[in-house]
């Protein structure tokens, strides 16, 4: 090769280069591998038109391959770094607010509570005593007053229940109050209201979760659809609990009534168990329909459903089929140093004037061929198993020395061994970062030994070669081991910074804990004294035989509790919510919003999180529905697209970012995959 001629491929090479790092720093994965591929053929179509020789042109094609692979992969991890940083200093803003948001979360959930609890019974008492009052019939009235009683007791002993903030079975207890659908059919007896059930039997929580769907439908009914025909149907799917409340119209007992957050709370509470509610008029009454999956308290699993499916959706593939993607995560450097390992043992050697001797005929190519790509292959699992990857290298390089002790390949492994044990150096230093102290100090020994061996068997020794094995294993001991130290160093370092990192996550987690109880006692300390004072007051009244004082102090009941409500719900004005998974429950509020939250409840990594976060303020929209599926190998959000015609291209950009992709579903909704990197890469 000419002088001129490899500048000129050289100079046209290395602007290549720069031009596929910046590509790769400012586009997405995709775009910028194939800028990569792009690169490499120019790069052999320039090299065949200064006129090289075949071979040679086969040599830089592969030289630039690994060159590309390796600029690609800095770029990428460039890339990551500055998501990382963003992510790490949008984390460190925002975690002051967590344990405030945990204790607005937990006030919001006190308030469905106390209107379900409170706002029903009150409801009901007054229901029956303004019937009773109208009619002005002993009987009634006396059964009125019984009601009232029994009703008012009951909402006094739920309300301790869910006010003992110390007991940890409290919300157990609560969930146990309607633990099959035989309660169901309690209330539509007492309600006098047609009911059918072809539903088999279910789980406590699914159960327990009809029932309330049930109960604030009866008493939306009773409260503005006053002799109206009521119909509750329960039906089963595979996985899935339909569960259908209708009226047929009718009159409104009197006005404002109600509190106006029942079914707005509901549906959250449906939603957060991976159901979803709809309601609204029906031709002249009203109709209240709930999807509920059917989960099992003790896995939390919904048997015979995908995870994260949305009821009546068909997903576009199987979530338990998610594989972290290889070539555009953390793992990319290992891919990247596989194609540079293969460029430079089979691509430099084609770069000579002449063919070099291994490459003269089929039969000397392909022994040099195979034992080069198993000594480059095993270089994807350097993060991964790097025990079984250095163990398949070394191998390769006993088989190259077998061979060449053989006569069936040039050059000797001696020369091979010189030119490229930096592959067996990498996996030393993988051994040291990500195996653990006794399994990892074998890796240095097997390196030295395998290499003093290769070196051993050149042709230049004299003397004895058992005798100069055992010296250059020695030399080249020194080497191995530094990289080994140095691996290990690393890995100390990451501990270090992974139990810094989960200090900081404990502390904020009992911060957390703190505020919620902090918030429990307030409104156990005001808030619900002041409901459980009213329902009290009518138990006295229905207790002395007054109904006009039951129907009086149920209605002022309602109101109080109704504006109890409105400042519950009120009380906000924080900055915006802290960027975790948790932290979008609190944002779709803000936009009028739902999420449901699928998979048990775990901890993902800051960077997750942060673009978890990230990726559902893009997504989140007045009235949509965004699913969070939470795994071990990742966090899942799925939603409409956007709108807009830049949103999109923003989401796919977040989820690229740390290595994460977007899909379309079958029924064109969103998908965005975040992969958790590997958990010796954590931290």
């Amino acid at each position: 090769m000419g002088g001129e001629t490899v500048g000129g491929v050289a100079a046209s090479t290395a602007a290549l280069l720069l031009t596929l790092y910046l590509l790769t720093l400012r586009r997405t994965a995709g775009l910028a591998a194939t800028g990569a591929a792009l690169a490499v053929a120019i790069t052999a179509a320039t090299a065949a038109a200064a006129g090289l020789r075949p071979w040679n042109v086969a040599g830089t094609a592969l030289v630039a391959a690994g060159a590309a692979a390796v600029t690609w992969v800095l770029g990428r991890s460039r890339k990551r770094k500055r998501a990382e940083r963003s992510a790490l200093a949008a984390y460190r803003t925002g975690a002051p607010q967590i344990p405030r948001f945990a204790a607005l979360a937990e006030r919001d959930r006190l308030a469905v509570e106390l209107h379900d609890v409170a706002a029903q019974c009150l409801t009901a008492i007054v229901v029956s005593a303004a019937a009773a009052h109208r009619l002005a019939d002993p009987e009634r009235t006396a059964a009125a007053l019984r009601h009232a009683g029994a009703a008012a007791r009951q909402a006094i002993a739920e309300l301790d229940v869910l006010t003992d903030h110390e007991d940890e079975r409290a919300d157990e207890r609560q969930d146990e109050r309607a633990a099959d659908l035989d309660a169901i059919a309690a209330l539509a007896a007492e309600s006098r209201a047609h009911y059918e059930c072809t539903a088999p039997a279910v789980p406590a929580p699914t159960a327990a979760l009809a029932y309330r769907v049930v109960r604030e439908s009866l008493t939306n009914a009773a409260r503005y659809a006053r002799g109206s025909a009521i119909r509750i149907a329960v039906e089963a799917a595979p996985g899935l609990v339909t569960v259908t409340v209708g009226d047929s119209g009718g009159t409104a007992l009197e006005p404002r009534l109600g509190t106006g957050h029942g079914l707005a709370g509901l549906r959250t509470t449906v939603a957060a168990a991976g159901g979803a509610l709809s309601y609204g008029p029906d031709g002249p009454g009203w109709t209240v329909r709930a999807e509920l999956p059917v989960v099992h308290a003790a896995s939390g699993r919904t048997p015979g459903r995908t995870p994260g499916r949305t009821p009546g959706r068909t997903p576009g593939r199987t979530p338990g089929l998610r594989r972290r993607p290889l070539w555009r995560g953390p793992t990319a450097l290992d891919w990247a140093l596989v194609v540079l390992a293969v460029a430079l043992s089979l691509g430099a050697s084609l770069l000579s004037d002449d063919v070099p001797d291994s490459f003269r005929g089929l039969l000397p190519s392909v022994p040099v061929v195979v034992l080069s790509g198993l000594h480059a292959v095993p270089l994807g699992w350097r993060s991964r198993a790097p025990g079984a990857g250095l163990v398949a290298a070394l191998s390769a390089l006993v088989l190259w020395w077998g061979c060449d002790r053989a006569g069936w390949t040039r050059p000797p492994v001696s020369d091979i061994f010189l030119v490229y044990w930096w592959v067996e150096l990498t996996f030393v230093f993988s051994a040291g970062a990500y195996l653990a102290v006794r399994r990892g100090l074998m890796a240095p020994v097997a390196v030295a030994v395998t290499g003093g061996l290769a070196l051993a068997s050149a042709d230049g020794i004299t003397g004895s070669r058992a005798a100069a094995w055992a010296a250059l294993t020695g030399l080249l001991a020194v080497p191995s081991f530094a990289l080994w130290w140095l691996g290990l160093a690393t890995a100390r370092r990451r501990e270090r910074r992974g139990a810094v990192a989960a200090r900081g996550r404990e502390r904020l987690e009992r911060d957390a804990d703190a505020a919620v109880r902090d918030q429990r006692r307030l409104i156990a300390a005001g808030l619900l004294r002041t409901a459980r004072q009213y329902a009290a007051n009518v138990a006295d009244a229905a207790d002395a035989g007054r109904l006009d004082a039951v129907l009086d102090e149920a209605r002022a009941a309602l109101g109080a509790l109704r504006e109890l409500l409105r400042d519950l719900r009120g009380r906000d004005g924080v900055s915006a919510p802290p960027p975790t998974v948790a932290g979008i429950a609190a944002l779709a509020g803000r936009y009028g919003a739902t999420v449901r939250y699928r998979g048990p409840h775990r901890a993902v990594t800051v960077v997750v999180g942060v673009a978890a976060y990230r990726v559902a303020a893009l997504l989140l929209t007045e009235g949509v529905t965004l699913t969070v599926l939470r795994l071990d190998s990742g966090v899942e959000l799925t939603a409409p697209p956007p709108g807009g015609s830049g949103a999109l291209r923003r989401v796919r950009a977040v989820a690229d970012a740390v290595g994460g992709t977007l899909t379309r579903t079958d029924d064109d909704a969103v998908r965005v995959w975040l992969p958790e990197v590997f958990p010796s890469r954590s931290g």
